[in-house]
Parts: structure tokens; sequence; C-alpha cells
């Protein structure tokens, strides 16, 4: 039970921040062991609802709960999902969903698969509603996105910019966070199985979590998807649905997923013979 790992004790993590004269302090506490059993959680989505007695709008959340065999794959948001970075911002405010074609339809037809899918973005936590309302909003063909985590930076709008923007380094919160959901599991499991991304940051993000070279995908505006670090162009997220089986072969409850080097994709594929220029006269 993978959430009932997240912390045996309340914690209270004390932030402070200067800025001027002015000190912020930022708490956040944890659900005990004891907590987490007392609510019936189940398989997938589970909506929470935070009253308060002033009778304010409540908040809603969820927790998903997953196996501790589940295979995971990672897609990132924006140029992932979106066509740009920018555009992917701007566009869903005008009623435009800007969205790659056919990645509904994969990551649709992965989950049939039985794997999970979290989405990450370094999107500032201010955009946590309308980033899951843009993702609930992409379809295509009357097919959906798959419904999972939805993981934004927990910073402000500022410092999320300072960091991506300026610092060109949205990995530093990418790796972080995925780290921390990768201690969920037991310690010898590989729980994410892909990663998809735009950017080279993204490489270093999943490299970091023990993603295998070879299910690291990267799309640009175009369309095109390839693999950067063999330079293996893929074709599109329409090609790779049609490899859909061999590249994420269907994960059977209780059993483990095939060695990588022994699966059908990798025992079966004929390595590209060199051929020699032709002679000059």
């Amino acid at each position: 039970d993978l959430l009932l790992r997240l912390c045996s004790e309340w914690e209270e993590e004390e932030e402070f921040a200067l800025l001027g004269r002015k000190k912020y302090m930022r708490k956040t506490n944890k659900p005990t062991q004891e907590q987490l059993l007392s609510m019936p959680l189940q398989e997938g989505a589970n909506v929470l609802r935070f009253c308060l007695s002033s009778g304010a709008a409540p908040v809603t959340a969820s927790i998903y709960l997953w196996s501790h065999k589940s295979k995971v794959v990672i897609s990132d948001v924006d140029g992932t999902i979106t066509k740009s970075d920018l555009l992917g911002h701007i566009a869903p405010a005008f009623g435009i969903q800007w969205a790659q074609k056919g990645v509904a339809q994969l990551l649709t037809r992965i989950q049939e698969n039985n794997y999970k899918v979290l989405y990450l973005t370094a999107r500032p936590i201010g955009q946590a509603d309308a980033t899951k309302t843009y993702l609930k909003s992409v379809h295509e063909n009357g097919v959906r996105l798959p419904v999972g985590p939805v993981i934004t930076s927990p910073d402000g709008m500022f410092r999320s910019l300072h960091r991506e923007v300026i610092l060109r380094r949205p990995e530093d919160f990418k790796i972080e966070c995925l780290s921390t959901i990768k201690n969920l599991f037991p310690e010898a499991s590989l729980p994410f199985y892909a990663g998809f991304g735009n950017r080279h940051t993204d490489v270093t993000s999943y490299q970091a979590v023990k993603i295998p070279d070879s299910r690291i995908m990267i799309i640009n505006p175009q369309g095109e998807v390839h693999n950067p670090l063999n330079q293996t162009r893929i074709s599109s997220y329409d090609g790779l649905r049609e490899l859909v089986d061999l590249m994420f072969p269907p994960v059977v409850e209780n059993r483990e997923i095939t060695d990588e080097q022994y699966n059908t994709f990798n025992f079966w594929r004929v390595e590209p013979f060199a051929i020699e220029p032709p002679p000059t006269a």
C-alpha cells in the first residue's frame, strides 16, 4: 500500500523566506499511517474535500491508491501534450486545445495495457486547477486523456518562472518530485516505465529516476517523436500507437514485466546494417 508509506508521524516543515523586511512561514502536514488507514480508499483516484469551519468554499483534492507493482508512464504537459510551451498556456484560455495530434489516443492505449499515467509539469501550484481543467478538455475522435495524478511545482508563479526562465533548470523540481514518488515503492523496484517530454531537461529528469534510455521519448512542435539518446526517430504519437503492444506490453496482475532485453520489441528487433557508399569513378 503505497500511501501508507508516506510518513509515520505528523511532520511540520517550516520554510522561511526573507523578502525585504517581511518574513513568511509555511507549514505542511503529512497524514499518519493510522489516518490513512481510517480513510475508505479505493484503487485509483479518491476525492477528498477540505471544509473550513468559517463556511468558506470547500477545497477538493485527490489521493491515488496504486499497487506497489504498478508501472508508471510519465508525461510532461507543455510542449508534450500541448504543441508548444508558450501557446500551451495561452491557447486554452481562448477555447483552443492546441494539443499534439494523437496524444490522447496513445496515452489511452497505454493505460488500457494496465499502466498508470502521471502528468508532471513545472507550472506553479496556482495553475493546478487550470492545468487539470485543460487536461480534461483534450479529446480527439471521442477519446480523452486518461485520468491520472497531475503534479505541479509547489512554488508560486515568480519562483517557478525564475527557475524555468532565468535559471533554466526545471529539472531541479522534477527530479526531486519523481524521486519522492519513487521512494514510495519498494527499494529494489523500478516503478517508472517510460517518460515523454519535449526538452533535454526532461531527459535529465527521467534518467535520474532510472527510466531506461530506450523508453525516454522526446517530441518536437512538428509532432515528431524520437529517442534523443540513440537518435532513433520513432515517427509520431500515431505511429507509436501502432507499436504500443510491443513497446508497452500488457501488464498482467501479479506478474512481473519481462526483462527489457527479452521483451518482444527488443528481442526480435534487427539492428540496421551499415551501407557502404558506392565507389567513386
